[in-house]
């Protein structure tokens, strides 16, 4: 397993949709939600992922494609 940091920003047409729940059941990565602020037209989520590597791949090219500005953080530091 591996995980990394991300800020997730989505555009008002999303922010009803739920992008996350997908995300679980598509790929079987586990989000961890550290932030986030959701308005009426836009919201953002800094959250760490983790899953097998290829799923978590799978999962940042998918939310790219439904329109999911991803940005990488960094990896997950185990304490």
């Amino acid at each position: 397993m591996s995980g990394i940091r991300l800020r997730l920003t989505f555009p008002e047409s999303l922010v009803r949709e739920p992008i996350i729940a997908q995300l679980v059941r598509r790929f079987e990565v586990i989000p961890n939600i550290r932030r986030a602020d959701v308005r009426v037209a836009s919201g953002w989520m800094v959250c760490e992922m983790e899953g097998e590597p290829a799923a978590v791949e799978a999962a940042l090219i998918w939310l790219d494609q439904q329109g999911v500005t991803v940005d990488l953080l960094g990896d997950v530091l185990e304490s």
